[in-house]
């Protein structure tokens, strides 16, 4: 973390003296002008109603630490939000957030259409700079409203694909406009950064997966068959079901291939 934590901040002190280039934006339709910055493309252990961040105090100080590093942008909330295994294509559920404060809003972005699927069948950007004040879709996003009541006014979204179409979704929420592109850019620079750390840790709060059902999941989203992993495993094939099949119970499925979806969107491969 502490390495971490000194890589983002030469990486921030360089993006806003302006000596590493920020990702080139674009105007997305349909925005106020100037409104959107973007840059280009390039079962359960707990219950998955609460944050699991509220149970971890890993996860918990990962996300202080990193708000703490953020100061200078002055950005006083991060959110993740990420697909909901045992929902529809469009359904999402709030991971982590912090402070808890800002639960409300995370929760309330989380059941809307803003960004999500939508976004991504338009082809649009992984990554987003909106003030949300000057959005004009006030009435129809209540996230915006609790945002704004809690003093924010600029957002940053960094996306990180998932097979099937999922994503996770990074949220930073500032209490003042972004200057410019450059104050953007370090913020999805430090998401980019630490975003290892709390998918790991993530995972590890949602997933009640033993290491070795992980590992068998694993060499079959790499190819490999029952025979073929047992040897890497030094196991017999009979095992290697085994544990496949324990993971397809927890994970609420009855074949390889929708297990392998369902760990990959909750993190665990």
């Amino acid at each position: 973390m502490v390495e971490w934590l000194h890589r983002f901040q030469n990486a921030a002190g360089m993006c806003s003296q302006g000596l590493v280039e920020p990702p080139q934006g674009c105007d997305w339709p349909g925005a106020v002008a100037g409104d959107i910055v973007s840059a280009g493309k390039g079962g359960m252990a707990q219950d998955m109603g609460d944050p699991v961040n509220f149970d971890s105090v890993s996860l918990d100080g990962i996300l202080s630490d990193w708000l703490a590093a953020l100061k200078e942008f002055s950005v006083e909330a991060v959110a993740v939000l990420g697909p909901d295994p045992f929902g529809g294509y469009e359904d999402r559920l709030l991971l982590c957030v912090h402070p808890p404060l800002a639960g409300d809003a995370a929760r309330a972005l989380a059941a809307s259409r803003d960004f999500g699927a939508p976004w991504r069948e338009s082809d649009a950007p992984l990554v987003a700079w909106q003030h949300i004040a000057k959005t004009g879709e006030l009435n129809a996003s209540r996230w915006r409203v609790l945002a704004l009541a809690h003093g924010y006014q600029s957002m940053v979204r960094v996306e990180f694909p998932l097979p099937a179409g999922r994503a996770f979704e990074c949220f930073m929420f500032s209490p003042r406009e972004l200057a410019d592109r450059s104050e953007a850019a370090a913020l999805v620079w430090s998401a980019l950064n630490i975003w290892p750390v709390v998918k790991r840790c993530i995972s590890q709060e949602r997933s009640s997966l033993s290491p070795r059902e992980r590992q068998c999941l694993m060499l079959a989203f790499n190819g490999l068959t029952a025979r073929e992993s047992s040897l890497q495993m030094s196991c017999t094939e009979r095992t290697v079901n085994y544990h496949l099949a324990n993971a397809m119970g927890k994970l609420k499925v009855d074949n390889k291939l929708a297990a392998i979806q369902r760990a990959c969107w909750i993190g665990a491969i």
